[in-house]
């Protein structure tokens, strides 16, 4: 009997989780950063202890209460919460396309917070509602997205993109007036090609996989006329190349 056997037969489901933890952990990578201010247990606490004040302004895309009730509002009570959807529904203030986002509020109008969770993989053309968020945001505002970068396909036809926290950095670039505070990716999933896949991915092993990615960003200026194509990439991706070059 081997020495893991010997264990489970001693300790029983604490030894079972640890090997399954010791197993778990050949899936991942070291290279993905885990978020440190907005994983997705604490990101909520984290925008109610900034935003929860009188006088503050805050905005969810999508609000409408879908898999459970929400708290949003009981949560921002102090403050002045708005909750914002494609259909009317319970915590609905403001019915509407989020990639026609600013044409829904008056001229001029500002918020302190924007934030989405669960949303982005459902918009046809996420970065002309990040543009959108942009032109709603105050500088020295913040914009939280948390969204999915491995998960299920659901909601179909409305499930359009997947996303990693650099695609998340890629749609609030520094051209278009955002500083990243925090990103990363949190939630791993263990997973495998099934028996029905293609014969030479059968039961093949996939790693690096992630429910969620979040991203945390703070507007500092106010960007006229932006232009997509005025994207530096390498302020997203840093001193890298790709593909990475193969040690000789």
């Amino acid at each position: 009997m081997n020495k893991i056997a010997k264990k489970i037969l001693r300790f029983g489901h604490k030894a079972i989780a640890a090997v399954e933890s010791t197993f778990d952990k050949v899936y991942l990578a070291d290279d993905v950063p885990s978020p440190l201010i907005v994983g997705h247990l604490n990101w909520k606490r984290h925008l109610i202890s900034i935003g929860n004040e009188p006088g503050r302004k805050i905005l969810e895309i999508g609000s409408r209460e879908v898999v459970g009730p929400s708290n949003a509002r009981q949560e921002f009570a102090r403050a002045e919460y708005v909750g914002f959807d494609f259909y009317p529904g319970n915590n609905v203030d403001v019915i509407g396309d989020a990639h026609k986002l600013s044409s829904y509020f008056e001229e001029g109008a500002k918020f302190d917070i924007i934030y989405s969770s669960a949303c982005f993989e459902h918009f046809a053309l996420p970065w002309i509602v990040a543009l959108e968020i942009a032109k709603l945001l105050k500088v020295g505002g913040l914009v939280f997205v948390e969204t999915h970068f491995s998960f299920s396909s659901h909601e179909r036809p409305w499930n359009f993109f997947q996303f990693s926290d650099m695609g998340l950095r890629a749609l609030f670039p520094r051209v278009l007036g955002f500083e990243c505070i925090d990103a990363g990716m949190s939630n791993p999933i263990v997973g495998r090609f099934s028996s029905l896949a293609d014969g030479y991915l059968k039961n093949t092993p996939v790693k690096n996989l992630y429910c969620h990615s979040e991203y945390l960003g703070k507007k500092v200026e106010d960007v006229p006329n932006f232009d997509w194509t005025d994207v530096d990439l390498t302020e997203i991706v840093a001193n890298t190349c790709y593909p990475v070059p193969k040690q000789t």
